[in-house]
């Protein structure tokens, strides 16, 4: 049932992480602020398709 997501940086558009999610439980798209390593600063990360 929990499929596998990646997330995406908002700002800069680099995939940075993986995290899996229950789909029929959580129906809208995940946001989470976490780090970016490319620009060296924490920033909401979306889930991409």
């Amino acid at each position: 049932m929990r499929d596998t997501i990646q997330l995406e940086c908002s700002e800069c558009g680099h995939r940075n992480y993986t995290a899996s999610r229950n789909k029929k439980m959580k129906t809208e798209r995940m946001e989470v602020r976490k780090y970016c390593k490319w620009l060296r600063k924490h920033t909401i990360h979306k889930e991409t398709k």
